[in-house]
């Protein structure tokens, strides 16, 4: 089933549906909503691999040379290798060298060391392995709020495509109660004629009104099977697979007083003032300016000459911190290395800053238009939903007076003043006001939903 709700077997046992459940089924089984939720997970799989930069690493050399008779060295040196979060690296490791033709600067037999390697200047206070795992972090909380700007527009296309299938139904059910009037109309004009109460040209005229609402039903109940078709587009199964919306089911009755949306929130300044911090697609351009950012101190790095300081105390044998060898640093026991690097003129360095910096400039001026957008967005439904709350009021007025134009042409036909011509005339323009009250109506209610949309609550 495509969803299961104890009230959904209702008048005469006609499966309903209503907004807010094809909202729950599109959230929890369309493809795209789930799609979004594998966006997440691979964020999450890329944060995964931005902490491995931050694994310590445990390496090993071996090597070892016999020529001629003679063993020129055998070495073997495991090390680990941890990685810290301020840029040192920590470093020890064993070393067991032999052999008759070693390197008098190397160290025969057991021994081992402990050290670290520390960064000056450049990688001192940004370097790529943070900056990659910060912007992970990023990445990965964006991802969640790009799951809600994509669900946000993919509810409300299937809101789009709901209140157009719920005004081809009632249109249809206008029209259709229309035809059984004029079938009664027809009857009794026949029954008057064959009682010589009324001319024979009056059933034609009958019949021709009869038949035009007819064809207007046929056409009607086409749009409500092709607006069905577009409705099921969004609707699928918990299993994943498409789900064809039965012409069987129905809007759920009393859709004019739609629960839902008595509690959406139709405050301009509310909306605005929400959108503004909560909106999931501004939230996005702020999640790019945050790893821009960190983008831009990396590169700034670039800048800095390259200035590591190495230094590994030494210890005979296995005993990294035995005390027989804790000296002080640059007293005994110890090895140390600095390595310096300027680039003489930094253009690449003052290219890669700049830009850094152009892109935040541009991301700053697309946030700048994007937030504009979304207050025009806002402002424009919040607009269009005051006007139709005006012209719903208008267009019920302008519907009760021309059935009162009705009623009074069928009093006067009683008495033999009008004509089945002029009934027939009112009732065509009592039709069509009550077409244009019902379009303006399921119009008001799709529109409250835009105007949750364009504020990005719709996902929420």
């Amino acid at each position: 089933m495509l969803y299961t709700r104890s009230a959904g077997q209702t008048r005469d046992s006609i499966p309903e549906l209503n907004a807010e459940e094809v909202l729950e089924i599109v959230r929890k089984h369309h493809p795209v909503a789930r799609q979004t939720d594998l966006h997440i997970d691979q964020a999450k799989a890329e944060l995964l691999v931005a902490r491995g930069a931050f694994d310590p690493v445990i390496s090993a050399y071996l090597s070892r040379k016999r020529f001629a008779g003679t063993n020129y060295y055998q070495q073997t040196s495991p090390q680990i290798t941890i990685p810290t979060w301020f840029g040192i690296e920590i470093q020890s490791g064993l070393e067991n060298l032999r052999g008759s033709r070693l390197d008098p600067t190397m160290t025969a037999g057991k021994s081992s060391y402990i050290g670290v390697t520390v960064p000056l200047a450049k990688d001192l206070l940004m370097d790529k392995r943070r900056a990659a795992l910060k912007q992970a972090r990023i990445f990965n909380t964006m991802a969640v709020t790009e799951q809600r700007a994509v669900v946000n527009n993919l509810l409300m296309d299937a809101m789009d495509a709901y209140w157009l299938w719920v005004r081809s139904y009632q249109i249809f059910k206008i029209v259709e109660n229309t035809v059984l009037i004029n079938q009664r109309r027809l009857d009794l004009v026949r029954q008057s004629f064959q009682n010589g109460e009324t001319a024979a040209i009056d059933t034609v005229e009958a019949l021709a009104q009869l038949q035009s609402f007819q064809y207007q039903q046929n056409e009607r109940w086409l749009e409500f099977q092709n607006t069905g078709l577009e409705l099921s587009a969004f609707l699928w199964t918990k299993d994943t697979e498409p789900y064809d919306l039965p012409v069987t089911v129905i809007p759920q009755g009393g859709w004019e007083n739609e629960e839902a949306v008595k509690n959406f929130n139709t405050s301009l300044e509310e909306l605005l003032s929400v959108a503004n911090k909560s909106h999931p697609e501004l939230q996005i351009y702020d999640f790019k300016l945050d790893a821009l950012d960190i983008e831009k101190k990396l590169k700034f790095q670039m800048l800095l000459p390259k200035a590591d300081f190495t230094y590994n105390h030494l210890s005979k044998d296995y005993g990294i911190v035995s005390s027989e060898y804790l000296t002080p640093f640059f007293d005994n026991n110890y090895r140390y290395g600095f390595k310096f690097a300027l680039p003489l003129r930094l253009s690449e360095g003052r290219g890669e800053y700049r830009k850094a910096k152009i892109k935040i400039e541009s991301t700053r001026l697309d946030l700048d238009q994007k937030r504009l957008s979304v207050q025009v967005k806002v402002k424009s439904y919040y607009n269009e939903l005051t006007n139709l709350r005006n012209q719903i009021a208008l267009q019920s007025n302008n519907y009760i007076n021309y059935q009162r134009l009705v009623q009074a042409e069928e009093a006067k036909l009683e008495s033999g003043e009008s004509s089945l011509f002029l009934i027939n005339t009112r009732e065509n323009k009592a039709l069509e006001a009550q077409q244009k009250l019902l379009e303006l109506k399921t119009k008001y209610f799709k529109t409250i939903y835009a105007l949750q949309w364009s504020a990005g609550l719709l996902a929420l």
